[in-house]
């Protein structure tokens, strides 16, 4: 009789649905997952220890940097709780702008997992719908802070810069007829809130069209349907947060249950799934984006006839005005002083957590009263449901794992940070 074990095989590092740099070490019988062994570090960036050595501002690319599909929403969570220690709190259309700027990255993000998850699983179409999308957030992130993936748009005391008046034309070029360009410039020859408005506008319907692709698609079921289950119970004992906590059934959302900037003022839903597999939680994910865009209808309702400062106007914490400081002595002490040394936060600790598009990213900083952290300690969602990743792929199919790894939406630059 021939001898019969399991063997085990590296998935990853170098496997195109890995995610980035997971290396996972399973276990097989046959084609039977015993075994996922997830081994990270293969990144690591040391971003907690590099942010010890700046000064706070200095550190808020750093955050852009972490999860790279919620560049905003992780700067959020960072000068949140700068601005816990500092005692302040930005003007309520920074606030505003914010919560849009969030939800937008919200949309973002899971229109990249959605993207990554279909063409993990074979849907090639998909991939190209959902960029489609994202392209119109990524120009509104140009926009708005002149870079399309690390914005740093957010500061401690509001944002970088109040929302434009126009947004950038498409220009003619040998491979666009002049109709082509006049099509494509169509909705933006208003100001950028009137281009923020017409996607969300139109958003629903192309999330119609991912629908239309998928959601009753017999494959994709086949794919997603009872694979990866996590009961409740069980998912709150493992810590999971977001659409990997909603999926189980279970409604915990930060924005609700502990609203931060104005999104007690703002009417939305928390979808909920029922069965905790893989296509509750893309279930999940597709009902937030709508919500998100609903979101985003009323911050640009609110926006437009309510101007006002997106900063504080405090020298010590937020730069003077270019003009200013060109004519002002003053002016300029402080816009070197802020640029070069920063600012000293006062001595204690502080906690601030934001509903990021995967859950619960927060920021702990401890300061010792220097001008920069003494220690900071980031809380990502994607590093706790790596944990789980064992559990969710025992028994499965090594077909499977590609699945299960999707719908957790890892992202390692905030797993090796």
């Amino acid at each position: 009789m021939p001898e019969i074990r399991n063997y085990t095989l590296n998935f990853g590092p170098q496997h195109p649905s890995a995610h980035g740099v997971l290396r996972l070490v399973l276990e097989l019988d046959g084609e039977v997952v015993q075994r996922a062994d997830p081994h990270i570090g293969l990144l690591h960036r040391a971003t907690e220890k590099l942010a010890e050595s700046k000064p706070y501002n200095h550190s808020i690319g750093y955050m852009d940097r972490l999860d790279y599909m919620s560049q905003m929403c992780n700067e959020h969570g960072y000068v949140l709780a700068i601005e816990k220690l500092l005692g302040v709190q930005p003007p309520i259309r920074a606030q505003y702008i914010r919560v849009m700027f969030d939800e937008m990255t919200r949309i973002l993000n899971h229109l990249m997992w959605l993207a990554a998850q279909a063409l993990d699983l074979g849907a090639m179409t998909v991939f190209l719908y959902c960029f489609r999308e994202r392209e119109y957030m990524a120009d509104c992130y140009e926009a708005a802070a002149g870079a399309r993936f690390h914005p740093t748009y957010y500061r401690p005391g509001g944002v970088y810069r109040d929302l434009p008046d126009q947004m950038p034309q498409y220009q003619p070029s040998p491979y666009r007829s002049q109709k082509e360009v006049d099509a494509l410039n169509a909705n933006r020859q208003g100001s950028m809130l009137d281009f923020i408005e017409d996607f969300a506008n139109n958003f629903p319907a192309r999330v119609d069209e991912y629908e239309t692709l998928l959601t009753d698609n017999r494959i994709w079921k086949q794919r997603n349907v009872g694979i990866g289950v996590v009961s409740p119970e069980r998912a709150l004992q493992l810590g999971f947060v977001g659409p990997m906590l909603r999926g189980s059934g279970i409604a915990w959302d930060l924005r609700k249950k502990q609203p931060y900037e104005v999104y007690d003022q703002l009417d939305f839903d928390i979808p909920v799934g029922v069965n905790g597999d893989c296509y509750d939680r893309y279930l999940v994910r597709i009902e937030e984006m709508r919500e998100s865009a609903r979101i985003i209808r009323q911050c640009v309702e609110w926006l437009k006839v309510n101007p006002g400062p997106v900063m504080l106007e405090d020298y010590k914490i937020a730069p003077p005005g270019r003009e200013e400081m060109k004519q002002d002595m003053e002016a300029l002490i402080h816009h070197f002083k802020l640029f070069t040394e920063g600012y000293c936060v006062p001595e204690g600790e502080a906690y601030a957590a934001i509903e990021g598009p995967k859950g619960e990213f927060g920021c702990y900083i401890i300061s010792d009263g220097a001008n920069k952290p003494y220690r900071l300690k980031i809380r990502p969602p994607a590093f706790i449901h790596l944990a789980a990743m064992n559990e969710m792929a025992k028994g499965h199919m090594l077909a499977d794992v590609v699945a299960i790894i999707g719908t957790v939406d890892i992202v390692f630059g905030e797993i090796d940070r």
